[in-house]
């Protein structure tokens, strides 16, 4: 039974992949790549796994696509600083503890990455909001519909699927693979 479940599982993943709109993806690879050569900074957030997610972003953009020699990406994860998130949740409301990080941190032409499942999560939609009121580009990576970040969104890379836990591997996959194709890319210049 549990044999059944798990090839089950990975072949629903494969076709959900499969399903990937890599024209989204390409674009935020191209934004990605103008903020690192004009210095701009990638602000990253999300909740739980899509927080995970978003800190692995960092990660990998950090020490991944830090290559000798070459120009570095200025990237951070706004849910990483659990005091200052915490602090901001509990003396405000947890419905601003990403924008009001952002009215410290951001300016016109950084970027704003978000990692939300539902696309509808209260903070996330609040900072994005506030981010393209100042300019910035936001880049979304949902599922399902991608629900209310569509609006704020530059670019909305969705998940083609419901269900939440296929929709964090998709993220986590696409993380890599754009991590894989712009190493080479950097390497070059």
């Amino acid at each position: 039974m549990m044999q059944k479940f798990l090839t089950d599982h990975f072949k629903r993943a494969g076709e959900t992949l499969a399903k990937t709109d890599t024209k989204q993806l390409e674009a935020a690879a191209v934004i990605f790549m103008q903020a690192r050569a004009q210095d701009k900074w990638i602000i990253a957030a999300g909740n739980g796994g899509s927080a995970a997610t978003a800190s692995h972003f960092v990660n990998d953009f950090v020490k991944g696509l830090s290559l000798p020699g070459k120009k570095r990406f200025r990237v951070i994860a706004l849910n990483d600083c659990v005091p200052v998130a915490t602090a901001i949740a509990n003396d405000y409301s947890y419905e601003v503890c990403f924008s009001e990080q952002l009215k410290n941190y951001a300016r016109k032409g950084d970027v704003f990455v978000v990692y939300s499942g539902s696309g509808n999560s209260p903070n996330v939609v609040e900072a994005a909001k506030y981010a393209k009121e100042i300019g910035m580009h936001v880049i979304s990576y949902t599922g399902r519909d991608g629900g209310k970040l569509n609006e704020y969104s530059d670019i909305n890379c969705i998940a083609p699927t419901d269900v939440m836990e296929e929709i964090e591997d998709v993220h986590m996959v696409w993380e890599h693979a754009l991590v894989c194709a712009l190493r080479p890319l950097i390497a070059k210049e």
